[in-house]
């Protein structure tokens, strides 16, 4: 009898403690449970970039005739700013970023010398949309573009003649970002980025329209404030 009371009250007692951990995971004090996002993404940011680009080079007399469609590439590092607004996981935004960037091609010239054409900055001015799922967040982004760009000719006895000119275009792209701790997160992102056409006058070779397209691979680090 007293080993049956001793299991009744044990049995009870257990009973008590799982309907009470019940009661509390409903009633939202639970330390494991919180009606609230586990991460939240709006704010200012700021951040450093890198990664590598890859595209094509168009080139043709301004006055008319073939064009000439050459690889480029080239790496870039640059910083970035924005804002999210968390919208309770969907996260909407603005970014811009200005780059440092090498991207171009050098083609030799038969019985002149060589010709040189590179982005030697671009900067974009982009939105941002994503879905975050905690501490990780995937988006789309896309917005406007412009660089600076620089093309040369080296003659025989190797004397640079070179012309700068602003493009202006667009990007467009998808990303990855993940929080390391509630202030820092880490970034991957694509990009591909029409700079548009712009004619370089004055070179040796004539006046040139060179078109820039790429793409850019790239990682990043942000700090949210």
């Amino acid at each position: 009898m007293k080993r049956f009371g001793i299991m009744l009250s044990t049995t009870l007692l257990l009973s008590g403690a799982a309907s009470a951990a019940d009661l509390n995971w409903n009633s939202g004090t639970s330390s494991i449970y919180s009606p609230t996002s586990v991460s939240d993404w709006s704010g200012f940011y700021a951040g450093v970039n890198g990664g590598f680009a890859w595209g094509t080079l168009t080139s043709e007399d301004a006055a008319g005739g073939p064009e000439t469609e050459n690889n480029s590439d080239g790496f870039q590092f640059g910083g970035q700013a924005g804002y999210n607004m968390d919208m309770g996981g969907f996260v909407i935004g603005a970014e811009a970023d200005l780059q440092w960037a090498n991207i171009g091609y050098t083609e030799d010239l038969p019985g002149i010398g060589s010709f040189e054409s590179n982005i030697d900055f671009y900067g974009t001015i982009r939105g941002r949309a994503g879905m975050a799922f905690g501490a990780v967040m995937p988006y789309v982004t896309g917005g406007f573009a412009a660089g600076r760009g620089t093309s040369s000719v080296t003659d025989a006895g190797n004397v640079v003649t070179s012309q700068t000119a602003n493009h202006i275009g667009w990007t467009v792209g998808a990303g990855l970002e993940a929080k390391a701790t509630d202030n820092i997160t880490f970034k991957a992102e694509y990009l591909y980025t029409d700079l548009g056409t712009q004619t370089y006058n004055g070179l040796p070779v004539g006046n040139t329209d060179v078109t820039h397209n790429f793409s850019v691979v790239r990682a990043g680090l942000n700090y949210k404030f």
